[in-house]
C-alpha cells in the first residue's frame, strides 16, 4: 500500500516537472502584477488629484446645456 502510494506520488510529482503550462501561467502572472502594480501606486498616490479633475470635468458636463461637449476635453 504505501510502495503504490509512493509511485503515485512519483508519477505526478515527474507530470508535474515536465508540464509547462505552469511556467507560462507564472510569465502571465508577473507580467500583469509588473503593469498593475505601478499603475495602481500611481492611482493611489495622485487620488486627490485625480478625484479632484474628475469632478471638475463632471461639473462642466452638467452645467454644460447647449448640448456640445465640454472645451476641457
Amino acid at each position: 500500500m504505501v510502495k503504490s502510494m509512493a509511485l503515485r506520488l512519483w508519477k505526478t510529482a515527474r507530470a508535474l516537472y515536465r508540464d509547462e503550462q505552469g511556467a507560462d501561467m507564472v510569465e502571465y502572472v508577473l507580467i500583469f502584477a509588473a503593469i498593475s502594480l505601478p499603475l495602481l501606486a500611481v492611482i493611489i498616490w495622485f487620488w486627490k488629484d485625480i478625484s479632484k479633475w474628475a469632478g471638475g470635468l463632471w461639473e462642466n458636463v452638467k452645467t454644460d446645456q447647449s448640448g456640445t461637449p465640454p472645451s476641457s476635453l
